[in-house]
């Protein structure tokens, strides 16, 4: 018996609409300028933190961006990069492009309870102990896991009020600091002081991760038009949210770089406006990682469902709730969370820079070759630029891929080789698990002549059809049935998977 895994009860779903994916956006990539501090340290000084984020988001930021515009509205359905490659590469870069980035996702999500207690721990010494920070980690994940349950319409419109709380006291501090600022102090550096291996990966970890919201493609309202305009909000918004924090506190306050690391903006606040914005501040930051994690388990549980739609992953990953969430998704992710919240943000920063850094290269690639050989594809948003021109487009940001890569550890090679590794084994191991299951139904089929006629249509279906491409946008990948239903006339056909 067949049964459509997209939404329970034929129920519609809220989709998001252009403010609430500005604000999952921007707390994909930023969630304000918490943790920016250190590009100050690393870079000896204001003057290459201020450079690096007027720059880089040029060279980076804008690019990946645009980018992103082009294949998510090409290909408008939830698991984003999953099937861009999938479709320009075949399913098994495809399901490799997926595991490194939700297992660098989750990773990087299991970090934010952490946080959110570092914060409260300087007020609240009670967190210090592993007594009551344990059961607060289990408490705080929880929560926000059932928030991300409840409906992503409800987690974009919580972001939205999180990001104005998280935002509200630096543009207080902006404010205040500007009789004090001193624009000599702009141009400091030390460059004995500088550490490239720390400031590259800071600047990169801070203006990555653009390609996360495309795994909510298909949850977006209107995502042709909405999609695009989001991107050039949220890259303001990012921008704007580092520059103007680090322009008021390396401009008015004459401090020594070795005095800014993370969580020195409290600090700031204090000398610039006293006790009350320190608190402001850190309850911002505390706020800030809240939106950081729904976010980021959005993304995540949303790329487990749409590689279970193309049948990357078994169907049961995309079942959903009476509120339109992936169940089994997010507690799949849920549980990574908890298992790895262990870990601290220095031990994991190089490593996630250095499995996104592969996953980007990837993406770059499906991006040019898709231009070259489905020229006729759909593209509501297309970069205004020529094959040549978007290749050039793709250089930059490539190199300081490879830069980054080049700067990291012998640790983060050994673990990251490790994860490609596990990869590439569990692809073919799920492969033969779908082909197991796929003969034994067929042979129970065959020893019930009873089913004849409701299997009669579908016993059709040959070899070459279940490996086919069904059109640019949509890949079955290890479906044993697919399927294709009409959907809007600029995206073509989607496919959905259908499970026994």
């Amino acid at each position: 018996m067949l049964s459509n895994v997209g939404n329970t009860e034929g129920k519609s779903n809220p989709k998001l609409k252009l403010l609430p994916l500005i604000a999952l956006i921007f707390y994909e990539v930023s969630g304000g300028p918490f943790g920016v501090e250190d590009s100050v340290r690393a870079g000896g000084g204001p003057l290459f933190s201020l450079l690096g984020f007027l720059i880089f988001p040029l060279f980076w930021s804008i690019p990946e961006a645009l980018i992103t515009a082009e294949l998510a509205t090409s290909f408008p359905e939830n698991g984003g990069y999953v099937v861009w490659i999938s479709a320009a590469f075949g399913p098994f870069w495809g399901f490799q492009e997926g595991f490194w980035k939700w297992f660098s996702g989750v990773m990087d999500n299991a970090l934010y309870p952490v946080l959110f207690l570092d914060y409260l721990k300087h007020s609240f010494p009670i967190f210090n102990g592993l007594a009551a920070r344990i059961p607060a980690l289990l408490g705080i994940t929880l929560s926000l896991t059932y928030l991300n349950y409840r409906g992503l319409h409800i987690v974009g419109f919580s972001a939205v009020l999180l990001a104005i709380f998280s935002l509200s006291p630096f543009v207080v501090m902006g404010i205040l600091s500007i009789p004090r600022i001193r624009p000599r102090r702009w141009g400091v550096v030390d460059f004995g002081k500088v550490d490239w291996r720390g400031y590259f990966n800071s600047m990169f970890w801070n203006l990555n991760y653009w390609d996360k919201a495309s795994t909510l493609a298909g949850e977006i309202e209107n995502p042709s038009h909405t999609f695009p305009k989001a991107l050039l909000g949220a890259v303001f918004l990012v921008v704007s949210s580092y520059l103007i924090p680090l322009l008021a506190g390396t401009g008015a306050l004459d401090s020594n770089s070795s005095e800014w690391s993370d969580g020195y903006f409290a600090e700031v606040g204090m000398l610039i406006g006293g006790s009350w914005l320190k608190w402001w501040i850190q309850a911002a930051s505390a706020m800030s990682n809240m939106g950081l994690f729904e976010a980021e388990m959005s993304s995540d549980a949303f790329q487990l469902l749409g590689m279970s739609e193309i049948g990357m992953l078994p169907a049961i990953f995309a079942s959903r709730s009476k509120y339109g969430t992936p169940t089994i998704s997010i507690v799949c992710s849920a549980a990574g969370v908890i298992l790895l919240s262990w870990m601290s943000f220095q031990e994991i920063l190089e490593f996630l820079n250095f499995l996104y850094s592969i996953g980007m290269l990837l993406e770059f690639a499906a991006f040019i070759k898709l231009r070259i050989e489905k020229p006729d594809l759909a593209r509501p948003y297309k970069v205004p630029l020529q094959t040549f021109g978007s290749t050039m487009l793709c250089l930059p940001p490539a190199l300081l891929l490879v830069l980054v890569m080049c700067l990291a550890s012998a640790k983060t090679y050994l673990i990251s080789g490790a994860v490609i590794l596990i990869g590439i084994v569990l692809y073919p191991a799920i492969v033969r698990a779908k082909d197991s299951k796929s003969t034994q139904i067929s042979m129970e089929q065959q020893a019930d002549p009873a089913d004849d006629d409701d299997i009669e249509g579908e016993s059709t279906v040959s070899a070459q059809q279940q490996l086919a491409v069904v059109d640019e946008a949509s890949v079955s990948l290890l479906s044993t049935r697919p399927s294709s239903e009409p959907q809007q006339a600029s995206t073509g056909l989607e496919t959905r998977a259908k499970v026994v």
